[in-house]
């Protein structure tokens, strides 16, 4: 036998025999504090295998510990499946769990070069803090109000493109995850950059060439450097490694620190995200308590953390990072959401009409005017198909949270602690999809959030935009951008399934974002 191949096989035993072993003690850490916990082998089939979609893995591991309250899984993370346990660790307790589990990034950014560990979404601690309640006053109410104007003109560009196109056909077919990326692009490129492209008459325009780039997160080459990142946090932070390209970071670093520096130049002011960061940057944005009585049933409240007042000034790096992250939720996660929200809307034809006699009894109501902000806030059964899309299709299939102290439950049924650097993660697929909370939960039925039905919804069952004070900050601009071109394209069009129609619709196996297996093609009818 060859001495090379036995010295492999031995290694490879030896490597297998390692695995195994770290894998049993770190089930044993719920063993020995009497909380049930998935078995490691699992996570194989998720993430190696890829024998199931994510959702479909957490509503599995979900639906096998119904009965009970939390179950552990590996890296000592304890997953909360009861909605009071969810409330009373991720809001009441939250200073026991501020911070979100560092996957990919090093906690301790607060001198980091690169952008990744800058933005909102990874920052911990005190500079998280920092960061929230600069940011906050850029997102209310108001300040949507006054940047609503730039996303109608991108839906008005979007329907007028449309209606050219179908003039003479009358309908077509087309790709809804493409399309409402184009759409995403661009209300991102006006309302984050303060540039205006259009991505559908230029389909191969930079902006959104590089945007898709920066988004394809299946590569290899990231990949890779997401493995590096994991591994070697504190190394390949003091290198500078990024998950995006350095050509792509290098193109919006440029956007954005040309836009200020014109801006500051020329005086320029422009109702847009950049604005909002420049006023932030010199301290003068201040948190605004509004009283919201027709806000989405899904928009999540500002905490008193994003309230406060603080002399944390932004730094150039900073302003990139915030604009990176605004770009990543806001081109595939909004297009996402829509593409579902128009599949349901597209298989369910008379919800569609339903909400279409509601959008043009609205537009009679405008008689010609453009669609205002508190105009789409009224629309109720337009607010109730989104939401029930949320529920059935969370672009966010779950969130964790990081233990930054020692915390004990103890409420007469569960006695544990909950240590310092363990993790707590919540399945919103799950509860999203428990018929405890919402009744025949695969069905897409928006009466589920009509005025007799919402008051008795678990609003910790339901979690789309997450829990708590680190809830996602961009909800009211991500339902406001959801709606508008909703209403748009519906004055304009009616949505038709055809036989490319995937029915029902199968998400990709092992992706952690959901993505559709099939791309998700309709008719696009022009109306008469």
């Amino acid at each position: 036998m060859n001495l090379d191949f036995v010295y492999l096989l031995s290694f490879t035993v030896l490597l297998v025999i390692c695995i195994y072993l770290l894998i049993r003690k770190k089930d044993d850490y719920f063993r020995k504090i009497s909380v049930p916990s998935i078995p490691s082998r699992e996570f194989v089939s998720l993430f190696i295998l890829k024998k199931y979609t994510m959702g479909d893995f957490i509503k599995m591991i979900y639906d096998r510990y119904v009965t009970d309250r939390v179950v552990g899984m590996p890296e000592h993370v304890f997953v909360l499946l009861d909605p009071e346990l969810i409330k009373t660790i991720a809001v009441k307790n939250f200073d026991h769990f501020t911070d979100r589990r560092p996957t990919f990034w090093h906690p301790n950014s607060k001198n980091s070069k690169t952008i990744l560990n800058r933005t909102l979404f990874t920052l911990a601690g005190e500079n998280w803090r920092n960061m929230r309640a600069t940011l906050s006053p850029a997102f209310t109410g108001s300040k949507m109000r006054l940047m609503f104007e730039l996303v109608v003109e991108c839906c008005e560009n979007m329907a007028r493109h449309y209606r050219e196109q179908l003039t003479d056909l009358g309908s077509a077919e087309y790709d809804l995850k493409d399309m409402f990326s184009r759409f995403t692009n661009d209300v991102i490129a006006t309302c984050a950059f303060g540039i205006k492209v259009d991505s559908l008459k230029d389909p191969d325009n930079d902006f959104f060439t590089n945007g898709k780039k920066s988004t394809h997160f299946q590569r290899l080459s990231v990949l890779l450097r997401l493995f590096a990142i994991n591994l070697f946090p504190r190394i390949t932070d003091a290198l500078g490694v990024e998950i995006i390209d350095r050509e792509q970071l290098q193109y919006f670093s440029e956007l954005i620190m040309n836009a200020v520096k014109t801006r500051h130049a020329n005086n320029i002011v422009r109702p847009d995200m950049i604005h909002l960061l420049m006023e932030a940057r010199k301290g003068v944005l201040k948190y605004q308590q509004e009283c919201e009585h027709n806000e989405g049933f899904a928009t999540v409240r500002e905490s008193l953390i994003g309230q406060v007042q603080t002399s944390f000034r932004m730094t150039d790096l900073d302003m990139v990072a915030q604009c990176s992250i605004f770009f990543t939720a806001g081109f595939d996660t909004v297009s996402t959401c829509l593409m579902f929200l128009i599949y349901e809307l597209t298989v369910n034809s008379d919800i569609q009409q339903r909400l279409y006699e509601e959008v043009l009894q609205t537009a009679k109501e405008l008689d010609g005017s453009p669609l205002g902000y508190e105009t789409l806030q009224t629309m109720k059964y337009m607010d109730m198909c989104v939401s029930e899309s949320l529920r059935l299709w969370p672009p966010i299939q779950a969130v964790d949270r990081l233990c930054v102290s020692d915390y004990s439950v103890d409420d007469g049924e569960l006695h544990f602690t909950i240590e310092k650097g363990a993790g707590i993660s919540i399945p919103i697929y799950g509860l999203h999809r428990d018929p405890k909370y919402f009744p025949d939960p695969d069905r897409f039925d928006p009466e589920r959030f009509n005025n007799d039905n919402k008051s008795s919804i678990n609003m910790a069952a339901y979690l789309p935009f997450g829990i708590g004070p680190r809830n996602c900050i961009g909800s009211r601009f991500a339902l406001m951008e959801v709606k508008a071109i909703v209403y748009h394209m519906l004055l304009n069009f009616c949505f038709e399934r055809t036989d490319k129609t995937p029915v029902p619709l199968k998400l990709m196996r092992g992706a952690l974002p959901p993505v559709s297996e099939r791309d998700v093609v309709v008719a696009l009818k022009l109306r008469k």
